[in-house]
């Protein structure tokens, strides 16, 4: 789904916690996530910690649909 909208001139960002599995099906932009269960957060963590960490995924992600890329790129 991610090369199709792509192809069309949309820019995605593909968050996953496997990134050889996004490599494999061609995803162009990369965030790493945090765990398979729980991708943007940790319940471990309290509410405003948990928080701080999504609020940064979100952000790398905003940061990589705004940069040019040439191929496959994870934005770690």
């Amino acid at each position: 789904m991610v090369k199709e909208i792509e192809r069309a001139g949309i820019p995605v960002v593909h968050m996953a916690t496997i990134i050889p599995i996004s490599l494999t099906i061609g995803a162009n932009r990369i965030v790493p996530a945090v765990s398979i269960p729980h991708p943007l957060g940790n319940p471990a963590l309290s509410d405003e910690d948990s928080k701080e960490i999504r609020r940064e995924l979100v952000g790398r992600a905003f940061k990589a649909l705004q940069t040019e890329i040439d191929g496959q790129t994870v934005f770690e």
